[in-house]
């Protein structure tokens, strides 16, 4: 119907085609509070209900950077590790990655080394930030050594969704390093 196809209006669908668009893609182990940091990201808050994510999310948010506005899409996975690895669709021209660990649980740590094999299989050369979340259970977690990150020389946070720690540091962070990324890589 005609009618229905008038629901985005021409400017709108311009700005969402812009070449000003950049992905971000979280990873990580189902209930390791992705879109928990996400929400904190967008609506800079936290409802504690404890709903998966189902396949995949997808929010958008537009900024401003060097007075240019961009369209930041960011893509939440339910944590597919039961299915063993991702589509090759959802790395598809993202210009960053979030990886997500719980620190209340060893094998989330353990199993970044394969969401980080997975991603560096799609798109090698990509900007990718560390995130240990949930530290508000266990303040002591900030003083253990998570060398991940170190080995694969990653920037690397200590975050709280539920209370907002560090998560503005990580934000800008990856504004930054999006932003660059999309200026200096084929957007292929």
């Amino acid at each position: 119907m005609a009618g229905d196809e008038q629901g985005v209006t021409e400017v709108d669908q311009q700005k969402y085609d812009a070449d000003e668009n950049v992905k971000i893609i979280c990873l990580g182990d189902s209930a390791v509070g992705k879109s928990k940091l996400m929400e904190r990201f967008l609506m800079d808050g936290f409802r504690p209900q404890r709903l998966s994510t189902f396949a995949l999310t997808l929010y958008k948010y537009t900024t401003t950077v060097d007075d240019k506005t961009v369209l930041v899409d960011f893509w939440d996975t339910a944590g597919q590790e039961r299915f063993q690895s991702m589509h090759a669709s959802y790395y598809h021209k993202a210009h960053a990655c979030i990886m997500v660990f719980d620190v209340q649980r060893k094998v989330t740590y353990k199993n970044m080394s394969t969401w980080y094999h997975e991603l560096r299989e799609y798109r090698p050369e990509i900007p990718c930030i560390v995130v240990a979340n949930k530290i508000d259970a266990d303040r002591r977690a900030t003083q253990k050594g998570f060398n991940f990150a170190k080995k694969h020389t990653l920037p690397f946070y200590f975050v709280s969704a539920a209370d907002g720690t560090n998560v503005v540091k990580v934000k800008y962070k990856i504004y930054g390093i999006s932003v660059s990324s999309l200026l200096s890589f084929s957007l292929t």
